[in-house]
């Protein structure tokens, strides 16, 4: 009996969960029409329709409601209806909007748009203060899709996508939906607790959909889409924009909304165009349809981004509020061209909640327990936005088949024929895998890793390595054996390291590893073998200085609370000198010779720098994230890129034991670092560095400081303020104590963008300032003038700078090409 009582009370509450206002919503012309908003009048209980124009609205009992149709274009539709039995069919019409002129009054050269945007700009702050706190429910959905796919990029294939690909290559490669609760407390506090994730074709999948992504508050200055865009109502937004007013209509309030068609001043410029809706009197977004293009916000595989947003005006809390936010993006590059789709529904906003800022931490996302278990009835009663047809077949397509895709006899048979051995595995390597065991051998190919350099000649370097993945990646096993082959100095060297992660959370590491190897003095190795090969064979400048190290190392890593990382290991090494064997060269200039491998003289062929030794070295290092902010994924934490606050890093390094007493040494070591954004100003960097070195006077040269410089006119570095780009290499060396400070700024089309014709190229004005200081050398200085995002299309990857140095008066320039693509 108790059994049955169960059933019968799990068969009521299904059904009134599953109650629902359903229908389909068409223009006049029987067009179905998409991301209509729909909500039960006078609260926040509302969905949207979806590409088809139909929709659910989960609603509690049968009773009286009057349903609210909103739509951009279109008249806004009130309908009362008494409803008894679910679910309940409601189909509607929407009727144009009569969007007229005659009432607006045109002054002699005064542009009304004007009037209208700089009252709403006025009001930007008010506005953006007038919520001071929420709560709100959240929910999104996420789809992206490839038309005609190429089967391989680069010789890598491609494959179905997981699936995802029809016979013609296209189709959905991903799809997923999130439900959450959200918490807001101005200025910049939100909080997100997903309570459901579902991602097509992996039922442990967790989806990337979040609100904290999709927060776009144009009452800000700056909207965030990867880099900053003006907001159209930005205190300085007629610097970027032109306005007209297209016409007006009420609302059903009797509201007098205006529409303003938002235009670029140049389409270069960080910004977007299109309409924004705004309330007459109140100059708050009634509504928003802006669209911005890969190329205006430096989003080089982006072709357009539409952000259109609608708001409900709530009497009893005097509020506009967000209902609803689609996003609409197009993108294509290296073959592949696809579109995607990110809807967000917001409802049930409470905007009296009771909380402080004790109620936010560093934790700014987590999931409920078996958030991604929910079955389909929950979603059924939970999905504000119905499913397409074409969602329902990824839907039942992919989760259909994942089964099978788990089981050992489809990954064997996927196996067998990725593990056939092509001829293009000669020049990229080769990889056997047991998709099923999770682990994966391979071997490197000889050509990827073809050098040269003087002292070991035309050399290669040939590797096997193995890993074994537990627990989804978040915990693995990986392991590399290298060995290494000189036809200068005749030479076989190998290395050998292990390396096991031991989770996904505070991310311990640790490795060992040992073996024999050439090292750069610089053990940042500024220097890589491919320019080091190019700038030898072909101009004569060997400017990578090696010694041959024989090791053994241990090391390990973890984050010991939340934005504190510490490092350590401990090493022997031996230590060796090496000379230069070859004078090999494919352009010989007759007045031109190769330097020698000493770093302290280039004349010194055949001197050693220093003595074989042997010695023991200790380091211990620790970085603190001030801010941090952090995702916390079942299993795993995702930190959060915190621009507001610096990085600190110390260490402390000690060289013991050594077989000559005065190689011993210690060091102390401070840097401070961010990276800060500007909004329309651009982005600035600094890294600041510190140290001193004692019981130091006669160390080895490798135990120096010692600084990036480049020699070359070349630069690979992902970051200029980590390098000197006018520096000889080991010049500014020392054993001493020291002072090393780099600052850049990126004005991101500030000053360019409004140059004409320079602003049609879209690049960016990037100028930079560089010191080194120390007791044994006057103070080093470097200024350079840039310019970035070069290129054409959407390849722009090259960088140019012209450099001036000086230490007690000018001493060179130079002009250095940046090369964005090695990165």
């Amino acid at each position: 009996m108790r059994q049955k009582l169960v059933l019968l009370f799990s068969f009521l509450q299904t059904f009134y969960s599953l109650a629902q206002i359903q229908g389909t919503v068409k223009d006049t012309n029987n067009t179905p029409l998409a991301f209509v908003n729909i909500y039960i009048e006078n609260t926040y209980t509302g969905t949207t329709s979806n590409d088809n124009g139909i929709y659910e609205l989960n609603v509690s009992a049968p009773k009286t409601y009057t349903i609210t149709f909103k739509y951009l274009g279109y008249k806004t539709l009130k309908k009362t209806v008494i409803i008894e039995n679910f679910p309940y069919q409601l189909d509607v019409i929407l009727q144009e909007e009569e969007i007229s002129l005659q009432e607006v009054v045109v002054k002699t050269n005064e542009n009304p748009a004007n009037k209208i945007m700089r009252a709403t700009i006025d009001k930007r702050k008010e506005n953006l203060e007038l919520i001071k706190a929420f709560k709100a429910h959240y929910y999104s959905r996420g789809l992206l899709k490839i038309k005609n796919a190429p089967k391989a990029i680069l010789g890598q294939e491609l494959g179905d996508l997981g699936g995802g690909l029809d016979s013609t290559r296209s189709g959905i490669i991903y799809l997923s939906e999130t439900v959450s609760k959200i918490e807001y407390l101005y200025p910049n506090k939100l909080k997100e607790t997903i309570i459901a994730s579902k991602v097509s074709g992996d039922d442990n999948g967790f989806s990337f959909n979040t609100a904290l992504d999709a927060d776009f508050n144009f009452y800000n200055n700056t909207i965030d889409l990867e880099n900053p865009l003006i907001s159209p109502i930005a205190e300085y937004a007629f610097n970027y924009y032109r306005y007209t007013l297209e016409g007006i209509f009420y609302d059903d309030f009797g509201n007098l909304i205006n529409k303003i068609k938002v235009t670029p001043k140049r389409k270069n410029d960080r910004v977007f165009e299109g309409h924004m809706y705004i309330v007459e009197d109140q100059w708050t977004i009634y509504a928003l349809e802006l669209t911005t293009t890969g190329q205006q916000a430096q989003i080089p595989g982006a072709d357009t981004i539409t952000l259109k947003q609608n708001f409900s005006y709530s009497q009893q809390d005097k509020v506009w509020a967000l209902m609803s936010q689609n996003i609409d993006f197009s993108f294509g590059m290296f073959g592949i061209n696809g579109e995607g789709h990110y809807t967000s529904v917001y409802s049930d906003y409470n905007f009296n909640p009771e909380f402080s800022k004790r109620n936010f931490g560093k934790q700014i996302l987590s999931f409920r327990e078996e958030a991604n278990k929910k079955d389909s009835l929950y979603w059924k009663i939970n999905r504000p936005v119905p499913l397409t047809e074409e969602e329902i077949q990824d839907y039942l397509k992919k989760d259909s088949i994942q089964t099978v895709k788990k089981s050992k006899t489809y990954l064997d048979s996927t196996d067998r024929v990725s593990n056939k051995f092509k001829f293009s595995d000669i020049f990229s390597g080769y990889t056997f895998s047991n998709s099923y065991e999770k682990w994966s051998l391979g071997v490197s190919s000889i050509f990827s890793a073809l050098s040269f350099n003087t002292v070991q000649g035309f050399n290669s370097s040939i590797g096997i390595h193995y890993t074994k993945n537990i627990n989804e990646f978040k915990r693995y096993f990986f392991t590399r054996a290298t060995l290494n082959y000189g036809l200068g100095d005749q030479r076989l060297r190998g290395v050998f390291s292990a390396h096991y992660k031991f989770n996904n959370i505070n991310r311990p590491y640790l490795m060992v590893s040992g073996g024999i190897t050439t090292q750069q003095y610089n053990g940042t190795e500024p220097i890589s073998k491919l320019i080091n090969s190019i700038s030898s064979l072909f101009f004569e400048d060997n400017y990578m200085k090696l010694y041959d190290k024989s090791f053994a190392e241990i090391s390990f890593s973890k984050e010991l609370f939340n934005g504190f990382k510490v490092y350590s290991n401990i090493s022997y090494e031996r230590r060796k000198p090496l000379f230069n064997t070859t004078d090999t060269t494919f352009i010989n200039e007759s007045d031109d010779t190769y330097t020698s491998n000493n770093p302290l003289d280039e004349t010194a062929y055949g001197i050693a720098p220093f003595n074989t030794h042997n010695i023991f070295k200790f380091n211990l290092s620790a970085t603190f994230n001030f801010g941090q902010e952090y995702f916390s994924y079942p299993d795993s934490k995702y930190t959060v890129i915190e621009t507001k606050y610096p990085t600190l890093a110390i260490g402390y390094e000690k060289g013991f034991g050594a077989s000559l007493d005065a190689y011993n040494f210690d060091q102390l070591k401070l840097r401070i670092f961010q990276n800060v954004e500007l909004g329309n100003k651009g982005d600035f960097a600094y890294n600041f560095k510190a140290g001193t070195l004692f019981n130091a006077e006669d160390i080895a040269f490798m135990d120096y400081q010692h600084f990036n410089g480049n020699q070359t006119h070349v630069s690979a570095s992902g970051s200029y303020t980590n390098v000197f780009n006018n520096l000889p290499y080991y010049s500014l060396s020392t054993n001493d104590n020291y002072l090393e400070l780099h600052a850049e700024h990126n004005f991101n089309g500030y000053i360019l963008g409004k140059i004409p014709l320079l602003n049609k190229l879209n690049y960016n004005l990037i100028v930079g300032a560089h010191a080194l200081s120390s007791k044994t050398y006057k103070t080093y200085q470097e200024y350079s003038v840039g310019i970035d995002n070069i290129g054409w299309g959407k390849f722009r990857f090259l960088r140019l700078d012209y450099v001036r140095s000086y230490q007690n008066g000018f001493q060179s320039d130079a002009v250095i090409f940046g090369l964005k693509l090695f990165n």
